[in-house]
Order: C-alpha cells, then sequence, then structure tokens
C-alpha cells in the first residue's frame, strides 16, 4: 500500500446474505434514511459454488478501505466462511447476525472513523435490538 496524504476513504459496508435479501434491506432502511452509500450487496444463490461465490466476494474486498466491514446472515454458512476467510488475508472485520439495527449502527459508526476499530459495540447494538416486543410494551405502559 503507497503512503497518501489524502484523507483516508469512508469504511465500507459489505453485505453477504443468502439469496439475496441484504439488498431488500437496504430498500426497507432508505425508507428510514434516505439514500444509503457505501454499501454493497453480493448475494449468494442456490447455482453458485463455493468457489464461484469466493472469488466474486474476494474481488470486491480487495478494493475496500481498510476499516472496512462485512456483514453476513447468519454464523456457519457459506457467507459467513467466505467472510472469514477473507479476513485473514485483508483488513476488513466481520459480524454475523445481519439486521436492520446492526446496519443501522454501522453506518452511524463509520462516520466517526473505521469500522473495525467498533466491532464490539456493533455486535452489542445488534444483539440489543432483538427483543420480545409484547413484553417491552407492558414495561414501558407499568406506571413509575
Amino acid at each position: 500500500m503507497t503512503p497518501t496524504t489524502s484523507t483516508p476513504s469512508l469504511s465500507q459496508i459489505l453485505l453477504l446474505t443468502h439469496g439475496g435479501w441484504g439488498q431488500q434491506l437496504c430498500n426497507s432502511l432508505r425508507m428510514v434514511m434516505g439514500e444509503i452509500e457505501g454499501v454493497k450487496e453480493i448475494a449468494l444463490m442456490p447455482v453458485d459454488t463455493l468457489g464461484e461465490y469466493y472469488q466474486r466476494v474476494e474481488a470486491v474486498v480487495k478494493t475496500l478501505p481498510e476499516g472496512s466491514l462485512i456483514l453476513t446472515d447468519f454464523i456457519g454458512g457459506t457467507t459467513s466462511n467466505v467472510a472469514a476467510r477473507l479476513s485473514a488475508d485483508y483488513p476488513v472485520a466481520v459480524i454475523s447476525g445481519l439486521n436492520a439495527t446492526l446496519l443501522l449502527e454501522a453506518l452511524d459508526k463509520r462516520e466517526h472513523g473505521r469500522l473495525t476499530d467498533c466491532v464490539g459495540a456493533l455486535v452489542d447494538a445488534g444483539r440489543s435490538s432483538c427483543r420480545d416486543v409484547v413484553a417491552h410494551v407492558r414495561q414501558l405502559q407499568q406506571p413509575q
């Protein structure tokens, strides 16, 4: 990598999902926050071989600025396994368990620095977004 005096590139977010639902998630989030920049998805489709998928993902990961993030749909699947393997060779972080809150948090945090520096906070945000809605509403309705 050649040293540069320019401002470091904004961290990018790569979504790896089975069947392409990451693109639909982005479409939904545009309803909440408007245009989303710097997010790409590579869908794993039933016709893809592991080798083909790995090559497609690696071609994109090679272009990501240092500090970027890969979000995958679930742990143990091809999307997560490919991302984990590539993270050994490229300066990216990988989080599994993609959801709307996690992606929104990542979009916010990248405005303040590299996403590889806040993986723990992002995992916590994604984890805490899963709630029993009925219990949560009941708790809010209880008199203080």
